[in-house]
């Protein structure tokens, strides 16, 4: 019997925007709802208890850097991945095929909404794609790895996360409509085998908690591949469904769109790798329930913190006397407790607390605007909420 559900709660009138409740193993998700990367089963410059503290529901990881590091073994042997990093909420894995663009066709490059990187040269590439499966040159030491969608099974099912995603390859916007539609191919054969490989694993293991797999939809800016896929991958015993790939910005809800249409609407969306406010709003608007992305601790470890404005950065001259919090309406910790003057002091000396510091802030900011978001879409405000919100940035 699945602990796994997914509850509509509400909807707002005109749009695809609604809330929910996620319900698995380790508790529940109120949805929308930002799911805080924690790739190697931590956070940068964060604790769990700083992540629980800024209002985060769960976490998620990456199957691909914890094979590497420090194997799915030993996750598995500490009791999975929650009790591994002290975390007692609910946990997502990503499958590792962010990796398969990353390391592969995107490997050195900035990784964009715009399509306008070159691809990488195949000779200098760490992933190569086939029919079966990615070859990886590990980016820590060169060693040869063949990543297959049972590895991926095989890994997260260890890890015993609450959701788990099945292995897809990401392509780039640049990879021509031909190569599009032999990836998808790949990625359908591949949601098949996750399909059976974890069901073998269930069967093996039957006392575990259940896992949600959602699969994963991709068809880059392609309205056609997108709703085909979507339809396809509709049609399989999936909990849920990622909504991945490349993205060009101005049309991302566009492409979410395609999708929620075609997909099932018991069933919950997640999109992989976003945290903007505008893309926030464009995703909810058009029926996504749970995103991620690595950017608020990014963004922190480098100096930048988000206003309701833009993000900002706190090397400039100007805050070295300015005594005032980050955000003045802001209750996280970093804006109860320092100034911007003490942070801009301790970005400028390379201290390890001013990435902590800002990191913390920059994850309550996303988190706290997606509960409000949630909020405005039970009382009917999300229309009026989203345009005053959006028409103050100017900075990012």
């Amino acid at each position: 019997m699945s602990d796994f559900s997914f509850k509509v709660e509400s909807s707002h009138k005109g749009m695809l925007a609604r809330t929910g409740v996620i319900s698995t193993p380790h508790g529940q998700i109120k949805t929308p709802a930002f799911i805080v990367v924690g790739t190697k089963a931590t956070v940068k410059a964060m604790t769990p208890e700083m992540v629980k503290a800024a209002g985060g529901q769960a976490v998620l990881a990456n199957a691909y850097h914890l094979y590497l590091q420090p194997g799915h073994r030993v996750v598995e042997q500490a009791g999975g991945l929650g009790k591994f990093m002290n975390w007692d909420g609910p946990t997502f894995t990503d499958s590792g095929g962010f990796q398969v663009l990353s390391l592969g066709s995107g490997f050195k490059k900035v990784i964009d909404m715009k399509g306008e990187v070159p691809l990488a040269d195949k000779k200098e590439r760490l992933a190569h794609v086939d029919d079966d499966g990615v070859t990886f040159y590990s980016h820590l030491d060169g060693k040869k790895l063949r990543f297959t969608p049972e590895l991926s099974m095989q890994i997260q099912h260890a890890a015993g996360a609450d959701v788990i995603f099945a292995f897809d390859e990401l392509t780039s916007l640049l990879d021509p409509y031909d190569y599009q539609v032999g990836s998808l191919a790949r990625t359908h054969a591949w949601a098949d085998r996750c399909l059976a490989e974890l069901g073998r694993l269930r069967s093996k293991h039957p006392g575990r908690p259940h896992q949600a797999l959602f699969a994963v939809i991709q068809g880059a800016q392609h309205e056609d591949l997108r709703r085909e896929t979507a339809r396809h991958l509709a049609g399989l015993p999936f909990d849920g469904f990622g909504i991945g790939g490349a993205i060009e910005k101005d049309r991302l809800g566009d492409i979410v769109r395609w999708v929620n249409e075609e997909l099932p609407a018991d069933k919950p969306k997640h999109l992989l790798g976003i945290s903007e406010p505008e893309d926030i709003f464009e995703a909810i608007a058009n029926g996504v329930d749970t995103f991620d992305c690595v950017s608020p601790t990014r963004v922190g470890r480098n100096g930048s913190f988000y206003t309701y404005e833009g993000r900002l950065n706190i090397t400039g001259a100007k805050f070295k006397k300015d005594f005032t919090p980050l955000l003045g309406d802001c209750d996280c910790y970093t804006c109860r407790h320092y100034t911007r003057a003490y942070i801009h002091h301790l970005t400028k000396a390379k201290e390890m607390l001013g990435a902590t510091l800002l990191s913390i802030h920059n994850e309550r900011f996303i988190i706290k605007l997606v509960d409000d978001i949630r909020a405005s879409i039970e009382n009917g405000s999300f229309q009026d909420f989203r345009a005053a919100r959006l028409k103050k940035l100017t900075k990012y």
